[in-house]
Order: C-alpha cells, then sequence, then structure tokens
C-alpha cells in the first residue's frame, strides 16, 4: 500500500520497478526504505539495516500483541515510574539477548507464520523459535500522564485505522481481529475507574530484528506490572539520507 502511494504521489517512477526492505507493524509508523529499478534485486542486502525508533510505552495495560491492537489485559495498577527501577529496567534491555520470536508476529513455523498457528491454537504444537536481538542504546526522553477518557480516544482512532484486508491467509484474523478487540477496549474502559495512566518516552538504537512490542512488555515486567507500545515511530535505518534519484528512498507511512 505505501508502494502505491508513494508512485501515485510521484508519477514519474510509475513504470520503475520498486519493493521495500523490512516491514513496519501494523500501528507503526515512520521510515520506509523503498528500493528503485535494478536495486530491486539486491534486497536481502538491506534488510539488516540498524534502526532507530520513537516509541511510547503505556504502563498498567498490556495485550497478546504487545500493543494496543490486541486483546487488552488490564492491571488495575496506578504506576508512577520509579527512576531507579526504570533505570535498572532499561539498563537491561542494553546489549545482546537470546530472546523468544512474538507470538503475534510473521517468524514461520512448520510452513505457518507464528500469528497464523496462534489464532488457531496450534502453538503448543510448536516449538517457538528464538533469535538475537541487539539494543545498542535506550533512553528515556520524557513522561506524561494521560486520562482514561484521553486514552480511550487515541485507542479507538488507533482501531479505527486499521487495514481491512481480504487476503485469504490473513482470513482467522478477521482483519487483525479488530471488531473483538475494539469490543474489549470498549468493555475495559466502561469498567474502569477515572484514573490517570504513565506513558513512558522512549528513543531506542537497535540491530535488526527487535521488536518494539516485545520491549515495552519487558519494561512493564521489570517495572512489576504490565505495559503495551501505545505508538511506535521509527525514525532511521543506517546510515541512508533522503534522495531525489538514486537506488534508495525514504517514505513515511502512517
Amino acid at each position: 500500500m505505501a508502494l502505491e502511494e508513494w508512485k501515485r504521489q510521484n508519477p514519474a517512477y510509475a513504470d520503475v520497478p520498486a519493493c521495500y526492505a523490512g516491514r513496519l507493524d501494523p500501528m507503526a509508523s515512520g521510515k520506509l526504505l523503498m528500493l528503485l529499478g535494478e536495486e530491486c534485486k539486491r534486497q536481502d542486502a538491506y534488510r539488516d539495516l540498524d534502526k532507530t525508533y520513537d516509541i511510547e510505552v503505556l504502563l498498567d495495560v498490556g495485550s497478546d500483541t504487545g500493543d494496543v491492537l490486541g486483546i487488552p489485559d488490564y492491571t488495575h495498577r496506578v504506576s508512577v515510574a520509579d527512576e531507579r527501577l526504570l533505570a535498572e529496567a532499561l539498563a537491561k534491555e542494553r546489549g545482546a539477548h537470546l530472546r523468544a520470536y512474538p507470538i503475534f508476529s510473521s517468524k514461520t513455523v512448520n510452513g505457518k507464520p507464528l500469528f497464523l498457528h496462534a489464532l488457531l491454537g496450534t502453538l503448543a504444537d510448536i516449538e517457538i523459535p528464538k533469535h538475537i536481538e541487539k539494543i545498542y542504546n535506550i533512553q528515556l526522553r520524557d513522561s506524561y500522564r494521560i486520562s482514561n477518557g484521553e486514552l480511550e480516544e487515541r485507542v479507538m482512532y488507533l482501531l479505527e485505522r486499521v487495514p481491512r484486508t481480504d487476503e485469504p491467509s490473513k482470513r482467522p484474523g478477521e482483519d487483525f481481529r479488530v471488531d473483538v478487540i475494539r469490543t474489549r477496549w470498549k468493555e475495559l474502559f466502561t469498567e474502569m475507574s477515572e484514573r490517570k495512566f504513565t506513558v513512558l518516552r522512549l528513543k531506542v538504537i537497535c540491530a535488526s530484528g527487535v521488536y518494539m512490542r516485545s520491549l515495552a512488555g519487558r519494561i512493564g515486567e521489570s517495572l512489576h506490572t504490565k505495559a503495551l507500545a501505545l505508538s511506535i515511530k521509527r525514525t532511521r535505518l543506517g546510515t541512508f539520507t533522503p534522495l531525489w534519484r538514486g537506488v534508495g528512498w525514504w517514505t513515511e507511512t502512517y
């Protein structure tokens, strides 16, 4: 969809072969590296570029996907990030770690992506693979508080923007389960007392293959609560800069 939109905005390249190197999660926004012409044949050479993200981590609510696009799990806690605990949590994430792939990811096992195993209830029949994740640096930029009313507005806005698809491979997910997920969020907010949530704004510099959704959940665990990624924005890939002519092109996706 991003390729089609970019070509619509740049009709001079309508007939030039184009592809992208690396994907963004459905909820994520930011930089997407597009390749033009013959460079499409070198797509694999661009997949492992380092990446930089700005993410928002919402405390006291988790989900089975690690972000807003999942079934929510509310803790009924009211957490205010302790500076010492937060510093320890972020320090723990730096470096290389062996991590399991998220169950809601496109990693293939026995011919099916993990998210299909999760939706079909076959996770118990497989071994979830692991990989090395490297985080070079992670910093707290700031934090803020958001009321449950404001949070509800943000969540519902994000769910309204979830792309619909009729691809047979996505059918078990019923368009990312968005209707079920929206209902569960509405139930949560209806039952919730008036309160404020803490949101952490983080900058993360990492190697390819680090899942920001999983990172948010681990930070919550280190702070003795649950957490999810409220927003994810990729701000940089490798050392590329915008080009008007050449092999690579940045595009912003939202």
